[in-house]
């Protein structure tokens, strides 16, 4: 006999630096939400999955970043945030897009170069943005998401205060994502000395997933506990990456602490599946027998899969079925981007400048196609 919700310990508490948060030890989750999140983590399991095997036919080129592994931080995010809220991240950003609403089918077709893509084909893996959606972007320069965030969150404060707001919010919050290769960039420090000067709601929100690319945390950073960069000024929490309700449960209590204007580092300790990107095959520097055992004992999908069938709203066959379907619902998006048109040849020039194409671009006369 099983009731719509349940209660469910948390593997790893929720820890602080320099605050007091509430000592979560467990979570409650309806039936509706963990079918829901089951079936999204596996949506965007299997695009990876595909993204890897389109890269390695050559249908996608240029640089690729996979998530798979770190699906439960996005989706404990999308639990924890609203729709006013933002989020810019780095250039592991299939997800983030998907999350925020996009569809499997544009997102492929933009890693392919089509006109359907999400940034009609000029972007690929690492320049998704949907400003409708408040997702500022995944980007391709290390860290240089991070001051752009904190910009965001000044410009929300900024606005919400000059229509009326009270100083104190509550505010949107704006996440500004960054890895723990990118942690220690001097543009992060700055950009979080100076919002909690001006109190910007920003959280400034390391993924932890153990690798720098090819480098280890405990190899590249003095000080891996990343939750406590911001020292005595800062504080943070650091989140078990591969939970989906903890990283719920620590975001949203993330949120309601930084929408009154204040900031704070959120660390997630997560795990990528993928090397760095597609040029890494992930085993130089760690070993098979590392992924393996991440795969078997720390799996996100795995665990909320436990979740539902020890709970009794789903057989394990129920949910291998549901995970077929995916599988399948993932192929057919993948051929509807496959049947994208190209771009046209013209688009080449458009989105260079704001408002109009001018005749001369970098020394080259459109007109007329020769070089200036």
């Amino acid at each position: 006999m099983s009731s719509e919700s349940a209660e469910f310990e948390l593997a790893v508490p929720l820890e602080y630096h320099n605050v007091e948060g509430p000592a979560a030890t467990s979570a409650t989750a309806t039936k509706e939400e963990l079918l829901d999140v089951h079936a999204m983590m596996h949506r965007i399991r299997r695009m990876e999955i595909s993204c890897d095997n389109e890269y390695k036919d050559k249908n996608i080129r240029g640089f690729c970043h996979l998530y798979d592994g770190q699906e439960a931080v996005a989706m404990g995010m999308r639990a924890a945030m609203t729709s006013r809220d933002n989020i810019i991240g780095t250039y592991r950003c299939h997800a983030l897009q998907l999350m925020r609403g996009d569809t499997v089918s544009r997102i492929v077709g933009e890693l392919f170069g089509r006109a359907g893509g999400s940034s009609a084909g000029k972007g690929g893996s690492m320049h998704f943005y949907s400003k409708q959606n408040r997702f500022w972007g995944g980007a391709g320069i290390v860290g240089a998401q991070v001051p752009v965030g904190a910009g965001i969150a000044f410009a929300d404060r900024f606005n919400a205060i000059a229509e009326g707001a009270s100083r104190d919010g509550p505010f949107p919050i704006t996440v500004a994502m960054f890895g723990d290769g990118a942690a220690n960039q001097g543009q992060i420090w700055e950009a979080a000395n100076m919002s909690k000067l001006w109190h910007l709601p920003c959280i400034f929100f390391c993924e932890n997933n153990q690798y720098g690319m090819g480098t280890s945390v405990e190899r590249h950073s003095s000080n891996p506990r990343y939750f406590t960069q911001g020292g005595e000024a800062i504080p943070g929490i650091r989140i078990n990456g591969m939970d989906y309700l903890s990283v719920r449960e620590g975001m949203k209590w993330a949120k309601s602490y930084v929408e009154r204007g204040q900031p704070l580092f959120v660390e997630v300790v997560t795990y990528r599946y993928h090397g760095h990107s597609m040029s890494d095959p992930g085993i130089t520097y760690r070993g098979k027998d590392e992924v393996k055992q991440m795969r078997e004992t720390k799996d996100c999908i795995k665990l909320v899969s436990k979740r539902i069938v020890d709970s009794g709203w789903a057989s394990e066959k129920e949910l291998k079925d549901r995970e077929k379907a995916i599988k399948a619902e993932v192929a057919k998006e993948v051929e509807l981007a496959r049947a994208m048109p190209l771009p046209d040849a013209e688009e080449l020039y458009t989105h260079v400048l704001h408002n109009e194409t001018p005749k001369f671009i970098r020394g080259i006369d459109i007109g007329s196609s020769r070089v200036a």
